[in-house]
């Protein structure tokens, strides 16, 4: 049996469940290192800086941070993380009739920068709009995008209009959309040039950066949908 120190980073790890999954997480050349940051969404919004294009509820309390928008939302963490690290959370793609339980758009920029304030992005508000990201030099996933369609990774170069998209990671299959009502746990590492996004234990990217973006912010971003996340938290990640 695990010791609770064992099952705390296997489970922080995205070891998935179960020994078997765990073994097969082994090979990654990443392990997890030092907690970082935890939020646990019962003391308000203030480490988070909301940009929306439109009037939203975005509310914590009771342990989520409840996102439902009409239009696009990007929630930005406010400390700058520097690599390598794993962010991990839980999220839900809310549908119960509400005017924005649309089930799309559960996204995310990591590793963030802005070339237009280098020090800091929480500086330099942005409007909420999709295309006000255009600018910055991040990783983003788009998972159940364009109503639940699409399951995109795009490495932004930091030039308006120009958000490259290779065909590999332009997915479609349901196993990468999202499950309404249904909670998932997301990872995304940044490992020096390695890149990846899991769900649920499964790794949907990867991607070998020979440029890495090392060191930037982490946003939630949606829009027209209704999400609920919970029980973030930050690692740092550490060689094998």
């Amino acid at each position: 049996m695990l010791s609770r120190r064992q099952a705390l980073v296997l489970g922080a790890a995205g070891a998935c469940v179960g020994l078997d999954r765990a073994c097969a997480r082994a090979r990654e050349p990443w392990r997890v290192g030092k907690h970082l940051y935890t939020d646990d969404f019962r003391r308000g919004l203030g480490r988070w800086l909301v940009e929306a294009e439109k009037p939203a509820r975005v509310e914590a309390a009771g342990g989520v941070l409840d996102l439902d928008t009409p239009e696009g939302l990007s929630v930005w963490f406010r400390p700058e993380l520097t690599g390598p690290v794993m962010i991990e959370y839980q999220a839900q793609a809310v549908s119960a009739g509400g005017p924005n339980d649309r089930v799309s758009d559960l996204n995310a920029f990591w590793m963030a920068t802005d070339p237009r304030s280098p020090g800091d992005l929480i500086a330099k508000p942005r409007g909420g709009a999709f295309a006000d990201y255009d600018q910055l030099q991040t990783y983003y996933v788009g998972q159940g995008g364009n109503a639940n369609t699409t399951t995109r990774f795009r490495r932004y170069v930091g030039r308006d209009g120009d958000r490259p998209l290779l065909p590999e990671n332009d997915r479609k299959g349901a196993e990468d959309l999202l499950v309404p009502n249904a909670w998932q746990t997301v990872r995304l590492v940044a490992f020096g040039g390695l890149i990846q996004y899991w769900r649920d234990g499964r790794k949907v990217f990867e991607y070998r950066d020979a440029e890495p973006y090392t060191r930037g912010w982490f946003a939630l971003r949606t829009t027209r949908s209704h999400l609920r996340i919970r029980d973030f938290k930050v690692f740092a990640l550490k060689a094998r």
